[in-house]
């Protein structure tokens, strides 16, 4: 029997109760693609129902402010992602008339939308026989083929690509491309995957060479920096705070904190003390410092750990465009900074 036979065969007796696998629909395929990059399905099935409850069409995702769409967005991370959806929902409502692009070439040219996602939605929505190449699918062709190739080089992911076409039925590469992507984050999972089971024990070049746990082969670890976040909680008499948006590029864009001192390691209070009191909050008269964490918490990006410390600052004058502890909670923050609002460390 074929690779795709007993591929698809496996899939309609394993595939999981997916939303998105329910619709032809570009809007909800692509809705979901994005949400599920870098972002495990069981995490972004609550942000895909609660997008779709809220926007159910791209218009309606288009004409939603931006605020509104980080905030559904929060804890989903890599906030990009929804700044992209956002500007594209605007384009494609806009300028195309609220219909999706409907060919894999087209999809390309839309905004935070690369190789990966306008195949599946090519595949998915119109049933273009265009291969998707993801994490899933590297590991399933790699193993079964043994195949040493450096995923990390973009040469091999078009090897990949050319052979994952060679192997798609081209009479329905929708359920290819579901069924290998599913193999791949059901049964051939990254460490220990249990080959007594599977479907390919026979086949599989890596099982029978036993080299299952080596492959793929994926060259240069991320570089990961270090960033020492102070952020500043002030409490006025009000019992109101001070936020701010954060309009550098770079990590949480246009999302919300508190006033930030980033420093070169971690402080202590005095250092802390001075620098408030001298250079920051002058206009002031600074009532008490305190420092809210028990410990340094540090928070992992994927480029970036953040060595995060929170300091609470009574001030005796009310302070300007204070915000209360309600309205508070209304603005898009990055999680680290909404668990510690919601936590109510900040009475710390």
């Amino acid at each position: 029997m074929d690779f795709h036979n007993i591929l698809i065969k496996w899939y309609l007796q394993h595939q999981r109760d997916l939303p998105w696998r329910k619709t032809v629909d570009p809007y909800q395929i692509w809705l979901s693609e994005i949400m599920l990059q870098q972002t495990r399905v069981a995490q972004g099935m609550p942000y895909f129902f609660l997008f779709t409850q809220e926007f159910p069409t791209v218009k309606h995702l288009a004409d939603a402010s931006e605020e509104k769409v980080l905030k559904l967005w929060q804890g989903l991370g890599y906030y990009s992602r929804a700044r992209n959806l956002h500007k594209t929902a605007q384009y494609i409502s806009n300028d195309l008339n609220g219909v999706f692009p409907d060919s894999y070439k087209e999809l390309l040219k839309l905004k935070g939308v690369g190789e990966y996602t306008a195949a599946a939605i090519a595949s998915f929505s119109y049933n273009e026989a265009v291969p998707v190449v993801d994490g899933n699918v590297f590991r399933v062709l790699a193993r079964y083929f043994d195949i040493e190739s450096d995923i990390a080089l973009p040469a091999t992911k078009k090897e990949f690509a050319a052979l994952a076409q060679q192997l798609m039925p081209k009479d329905n590469p929708a359920i290819f491309n579901q069924a290998i992507m599913e193999f791949g984050a059901l049964q051939c999972v990254p460490k220990s995957p249990n080959c007594a089971i599977c479907v390919f024990n026979e086949s599989c070049a890596a099982l029978q060479k036993g080299k299952v746990n080596m492959l793929p082969v994926k060259s240069k670890k991320i570089k990961v920096t270090n960033r020492y976040f102070n952020y500043l909680i002030v409490e006025d008499a009000l019992g109101n705070t001070l936020i701010q948006k954060r309009t550098a590029k770079g990590i949480w864009h246009n999302l919300y904190e508190f006033p930030l001192l980033e420093t070169q390691s971690i402080v202590d209070f005095e250092e802390i003390s001075q620098t408030v009191k001298n250079e920051i909050f002058t206009k002031y008269t600074i009532i008490s410092i305190e420092d809210c964490s028990e410990s340094t918490l540090i928070h992992k990006l994927s480029h970036q750990h953040l060595h995060i410390q929170f300091w609470k600052i009574k001030v005796k004058e009310e302070v300007e465009n204070g915000v209360d502890a309600q309205k508070l909670k209304t603005f898009p923050f990055p999680i680290v900074l909404y668990n510690f609002i919601e936590k109510q460390e900040i009475n710390c």
